[in-house]
């Protein structure tokens, strides 16, 4: 029984190992800026929700990509978004929204103003109903910023690389 045990975690520690090496190509060709690093959202929901992961930031509020990145380097998703159109792709799947906000309000609970993000790495405090960010560490490469209202309470913190 404990050898069963000890071949299971070696084939997990395996599987993991190859998840590690299949990363996906970062460049796209999108028009924008684009900035790297790890980023964590907290949902404060009834269970409240927490999310972190390494992420890959391309484009403009019109249209863009963001990958997010196991902390091995594996693409755990990419939200792509254009007019009138997002799409999520992960686990093999993809899921259609008429929108970006449509698409984070039904992954996380609540809408991530992601134009107003790409304002705010840019160093531009853009006005996002509901949001207040804190750029005095952006120079560092650190954003923080908080939606109280409308509930849920949200909370995203951004490291660049």
């Amino acid at each position: 029984m404990i050898k069963r045990i000890v071949g299971i975690v070696w084939l997990l520690a395996l599987v993991l190992a190859l998840g590690a090496c299949a990363t996906a190509s970062r460049d796209s060709g999108l028009a924008g800026d684009t900035w790297a690093g790890r980023l964590s959202v907290r949902v404060e929901s009834d269970p409240v929700q927490t999310f972190s992961a390494g992420f890959d930031l391309q484009g403009n509020a019109v249209s863009g990509r963001l990958s997010l990145y196991t902390p091995f380097g594996s693409t755990m998703a990419n939200l792509t978004w254009a007019p009138q159109e997002a799409r999520l792709h992960a686990i093999g799947k993809e899921q259609r929204f008429g929108s970006l906000d449509a698409l984070t309000r039904h992954t996380l609970g609540a809408e991530l103003p992601i134009a107003g993000i790409i304002s705010w790495l840019a160093g531009t405090p853009a006005s996002t109903y509901g949001w207040t960010v804190d750029l005095q560490e952006r120079a560092a490469g650190r954003l923080v910023a908080r939606r109280f209202s409308p509930a849920p309470m949200v909370e995203i913190r951004l490291v660049l690389d």
